[in-house]
């Protein structure tokens, strides 16, 4: 076995395919910024708001005021540095701390492709994505290469196999399956829409829709690696994330997907596309050569003699294939960490996010939060609104961490206006997958004194029914 692992540690693969990928990632990152700012979601979500949930030992994230505006110039402009191969470490390493930090100032606006795109880019700071078809390997010849580590573009596709079959393991679940819930009453919102529209409204729909994302997501991987089955796999693709780009707002996520998955094609694939991008840089064009690699019996081989740095230093390359591996592993096992928690995964939330559980339940909530002062005997009935906006209080009345750190807020907020020791309680009411509104949170519980950590929240009511699955 050991030989095995060490023959695959020293195989090589074309330098196309990664140089692809680091350009499209590059690309589609500034898009998202370009976006993000033409939108006035830079203001809207972390500039106006008085208050920001933030994640669990990172409350010392937060935005700069109209600063934050510089922070999203850093990740948009190292998001080209990343696409073009210009300085692409400084490049990569900027937009993962950039892009990071922006995603931790506000756990409100949590989306799984956020999760997605800092592990992609953590991972990418240890490839050599600049190697070939980039101005560093323009400027520097010692740096190009014509092949790269196998595992180099292994762990991009098995970091994206993750999500898909994750994805599909988190969808064989009671609701999903035999209710087709959400679906049921997310889909006939679409009923505007030509051709489809008339059918969103039909149960069998909602039915099918269930089941035909179930066996997308858990087969679509395979699809992709199979060379045979390669080219249906990504007409899936296509049609899978456009239609769920025209039924849902999730934003770019969809296109990033199916770029995505383009990492899966061959590496001659990957040279014909680059060559046709007959674009400039600083005003000289890249000529990297681009002719297709010779394919010996057993590996690719360049076509140009060229030093190896990887071959002349097994020891760094195995470190990094060890590293990698290792990231790989915490991948898989991270989203089964619900398992730890009591209770039901839907109604708690307890390990729910950063685990590829994606669009599974729809869930809404009441919160109504009273501030009291037992020396004093001063009570008050909070308004949220003077505190959050409509959609920080949406994501907060059905979200335990949220209302504990919103209870804190409130604490610290009203002590600060007189009151000794103010115990904070809510009266909340949460309905999840078309369920009657039942309470969600003990409303004897002084949230004041109950502090954030990994441990299960006991204030939190029981679900009283059964999601079964995964």
């Amino acid at each position: 076995m050991q030989r095995n692992i060490q023959a695959y540690l020293n195989a090589y693969t074309d330098a196309a395919s990664l140089a692809f990928y680091r350009l499209a990632f590059g690309i589609m990152m500034f898009l998202g910024m370009l976006r993000f700012a033409l939108n006035g979601w830079i203001d809207k979500f972390y500039i106006k708001p008085v208050f920001h949930f933030t994640y669990y030992g990172f409350s010392w994230v937060k935005p700069f005021g109209v600063y934050t505006y510089l922070l999203f110039i850093v990740c948009a402009v190292s998001a080209l540095m990343v696409a073009f191969g210009y300085k692409y470490r400084l490049g990569i390493i900027l937009f993962f701390l950039s892009f990071t930090y922006i995603e931790l100032m506000d756990k409100t606006t949590y989306l799984n492709h956020y999760y997605f795109i800092s592990v992609v880019s953590f991972v990418m700071m240890f490839l050599p994505a600049n190697a070939f078809f980039s101005v560093d390997a323009h400027k520097d010849p010692k740096l190009f290469r014509n092949t790269v580590p196998r595992y180099t573009v292994d762990v991009l596709k098995i970091l994206l196999g993750i999500v898909y079959f994750y994805a599909g393991i988190a969808k064989l679940n009671s609701d999903w399956l035999l209710h087709a819930q959400p679906l049921r009453i997310w889909l006939p919102a679409n009923a505007h829409l030509p051709v489809i529209g008339p059918l969103m409204g039909k149960e069998w729909a909602a039915y099918a829709f269930s089941y035909i994302g179930t066996v997308y997501d858990l087969s679509i991987p395979f699809l992709l690696l199979n060379k045979r089955t390669r080219w249906f796999a990504f007409i899936l693709v296509v049609v899978f994330h456009v239609l769920t780009r025209i039924l849902f707002p999730i934003g770019i996520f969809p296109f990033v997907m199916i770029v995505s998955t383009l990492i899966f094609f061959s590496g001659d694939f990957h040279r014909k596309v680059l060559n046709s991008l007959k674009f400039q840089v600083s005003g000289f064009r890249f000529n990297t050569p681009l002719a297709p690699l010779k394919r010996g019996t057993t590996s690719l081989e360049p076509t140009v003699k060229e030093p190896t740095t990887d071959n002349r230093q097994p020891a760094t390359n195995n470190l990094k294939a060890a590293f990698l591996a290792l990231i790989i592993i915490i991948q898989l096992l991270f989203p089964f960490r619900y398992l730890c928690y009591p209770g039901e995964l839907f109604w708690t939330e307890e390990g729910f996010r950063l685990s590829w559980r994606v669009m599974l339940m729809e869930k809404a909530g009441y919160a109504q939060f009273s501030v009291s002062d037992p020396k004093t005997h001063t009570f008050a009935v909070v308004d949220n609104s003077k505190f959050l906006t409509r959609f920080q209080e949406k994501q907060m009345a059905f979200q335990p961490d949220f209302i504990l750190e919103y209870a804190h807020f409130l604490h610290n907020y009203y002590k600060k206006q007189g009151m000794a020791d103010p115990e904070v309680r809510v009266k909340s009411y949460v309905t999840l997958n078309g369920r009657l509104s039942r309470p969600y949170i003990d409303p004897n519980v002084n949230l004041a004194k109950q502090d954030e950590s990994f441990r299960h929240k006991t204030w939190i009511l029981p679900f009283n029914d059964t999601i079964k699955g995964f």
